[in-house]
């Protein structure tokens, strides 16, 4: 079986180039269908946060680099990538207050890389099955 990806890109060259709006319009919902379990596992991971649950937003795209994608405003909550800190349980420092001649080390709290590639593997199973059942329905075989 062929990654979503591949199907999505295949399925743009069988349409010319381009996919058209109507097969866009039934992909996305089904797309965000696949992520949304995961979306709502960060969310409950990192809501010992006020805002960062609130900035966490899922984007789907059948551009150039099709899929969806899981980010968190980093103008909403600033302090999201370095409580992750790459994903990685540890520390990171910090200046104290904005004076930089003291500096403290805090505890990192990744709620965002390991949940998503906790749930990759379905994620890209269930966009694999959508692809070809929604392109049978507009006339591909």
């Amino acid at each position: 079986m062929s990654s979503g990806r591949e199907q999505l890109r295949q399925l743009a060259a069988d349409f010319g180039g381009k996919i058209p709006q109507e097969v866009k319009r039934e992909l996305r919902p089904r797309f965000r269908t696949a992520a949304a379990p995961t979306v709502a596992k960060v969310k409950v991971k990192a809501s010992w946060s006020t805002r960062i649950p609130g900035a966490t937003k899922l984007s789907t795209s059948l551009g150039r680099r099709p899929g969806v994608r899981i980010v968190v405003n980093r103008k909403i909550a600033p302090h999201a990538r370095p409580y992750e800190d790459g994903g990685k349980w540890g520390a990171f420092r910090h200046p104290v207050f904005g004076h930089r001649d003291r500096w403290v080390a805090q505890r990192s709290r990744p709620f965002l890389f390991g949940t998503v590639a906790e749930d990759a593997d379905r994620i890209a199973r269930d966009i694999a099955d959508v692809v070809p059942e929604v392109a049978r329905r507009h006339g591909f075989h």
